[in-house]
């Protein structure tokens, strides 16, 4: 139909276009206009809008059984309400192509972005492959073939099932609030944990007391939600807890979506930054081969999700301090705290800017890895290595601040016979600024991305907290648009 449309309006323009020029007889335009003589330039051949295939009865049952299972099994929609199977060919084609486009690279429309949703699919057209496993009657092939190709992703469908089976039947019910629980507690509280966590861990048996068994149990739990693993049941763990199950379900499809939006191949050699859970690993194939916990983006200052590629460190880098930054955090504290932590002033007047310069107390440390971005962000060094002592780590402008930048340096750099461990401490030592370029074959594809639930082979979920509210607002649009495109498919 979009086809149709342009073509005509196409058409339309053209016709406009040669009755101006003399070339078409069009009512009252003739006489005001008179005919010169210019060469007629042809019209384009009309657009050939490529017919759909045309379905078996047997091709026409898969599918339909395709399109009234995948929504739920790949979280595109919430309820298991299954959706009308249209019965004409046309439209059910219709209707597994727009499947087939959000199953293979996402449910959401490129107007559905944030801004900070920099991560975005590459373009994907069904057609020309569901064509082909028509012909050769491929259809189940072809459909098992969609899904990202990555264990992440199959794990998280095996983990949506078991939350969803958990949500019909009930979910859990939550657990009262009152005073810490820990070993030695007796009583209602302790049964209600109990029953709270039988429904996610099958060792925990009901009882009313807090005995080693137990504390265990809570520590496993801490450990699938990314807190301290203490055993002690206090406000945090009772929070993550007590989200419904619901909410739980929804959190899987909105990370089984960013699975989507990944290129169908991931470099051999990369870098990942999980933004929730605050770390960083370095991946050489399937395997990581080094990790190190990360500070990112705190609430209001989010880490955007992106992907670039690594081309340079800089060594002892200066700190070209924000203009949101220096207005609301630095020029109130006055001349005297700027000098003491080595700013310097850049500029009068309305270009007035601040720029701490390298050294001991420069808020970028040592080592800054910079890759193109339009978010302005990177990752860097810090003095203020307190913060990698704690399990809640989203305390940044928005750059991720790693905890081990030597590591990652002399890693980078290990194939660069000119900047070895020895002449990267000479550069440091020495106090000047330097770019260093990293050689052609040892750039390194950088990838920034919102992981809040994943799972392990057996669909054990992990889950992190939803620090920007991602999860809920992604969720939800994904609903919106498989109601949109399934009033349009039919």
């Amino acid at each position: 139909m979009t086809v149709q449309r342009n073509l005509g309006s196409t058409i339309r323009r053209g016709a406009a276009w040669a009755a101006m020029a003399g070339l078409v007889a069009t009512p009252g335009l003739a006489q005001q206009v008179p005919a010169p003589t210019i060469q007629a330039v042809p019209l384009a051949p009309p657009v050939q809008v490529v017919p759909f295939p045309v379905l078996s009865a047997a091709q026409a049952a898969t599918l339909g059984q395709m399109i009234a299972d995948a929504g739920y099994a790949h979280g595109l929609r919430h309820d298991a309400d299954r959706p009308v199977i249209p019965q004409n060919n046309d439209a059910l084609v219709r209707a597994a192509l727009d499947f087939a486009r959000a199953v293979h690279s996402g449910r959401l429309d490129i107007s559905d972005f944030q801004q900070d949703w920099g991560l975005r699919p590459a373009p994907y057209d069904p057609l020309p492959g569901f064509a082909d496993a028509v012909k050769r009657d491929r259809i189940a092939a072809w459909i098992r073939a969609l899904p990202p190709p990555y264990a992440g992703y199959d794990t998280l469908q095996k983990g949506l099932a078991r939350y969803r089976a958990i949500e019909a039947d009930g979910g859990w019910s939550s657990v009262p609030a009152g005073p810490d629980l820990t070993i030695g507690a007796t009583g209602a509280r302790v049964a209600a944990l109990r029953k709270r966590l039988a429904v996610e861990d099958d060792a925990v048996s009901e009882g009313t007391k807090f005995d080693a068994d137990l504390l265990a149990a809570v520590k496993r739990a801490q450990g699938r939600y990314g807190l301290n693993p203490t055993g002690v049941v206090s406000t945090q763990t009772l929070g993550a807890l007590n989200v419904p199950a619901a909410d739980r379900v929804r959190q899987i499809m909105a990370n089984m979506e960013r699975w989507r939006w990944l290129p169908q191949e991931l470099p051999a050699k990369r870098i990942q930054v999980n933004i929730a859970d605050a770390r960083l690993a370095v991946f050489e194939g399937d395997a990581p081969i080094a990790s190190m916990k990360a500070v990112t983006g705190r609430p209001g200052n989010e880490t955007p999700m992106l992907q670039s590629k690594i081309h340079s460190i800089v060594l002892n880098p200066p700190w070209n301090v924000p203009t949101s930054i220096a207005t609301k955090e630095l020029w109130p504290k006055g001349a005297a705290y700027l000098a003491r932590n080595n700013y310097k002033v850049i500029g009068t007047g309305a270009n007035k800017r601040l720029q701490q310069q390298p050294g001991p107390r420069s808020a970028l440390g040592l080592y800054k890895f910079d890759f193109d971005n339009p978010y302005a962000v990177y990752l860097h060094d810090t003095p203020s290595q307190s913060t990698f002592a704690s399990f809640s780590r989203l305390a940044s402008h928005g750059c991720v601040r790693l905890e081990k930048p030597a590591a990652l340096a002399q890693l980078l750099l290990r194939n660069d016979p000119a900047w070895q461990p020895e002449q990267i401490q000479a550069a440091l030592a020495a106090g000047k600024t330097l770019r260093v370029p990293l050689q052609e074959q040892d750039k390194v594809s950088v990838y920034l991305l919102y992981w809040t639930a994943f799972a392990n082979r057996d669909g054990v979920v992990s889950f992190r907290a939803d620090p920007y509210g991602w999860d809920k607002t992604l969720a939800a649009k994904i609903e919106n648009r498989s109601a949109i495109t399934a009033v349009a498919a039919r």
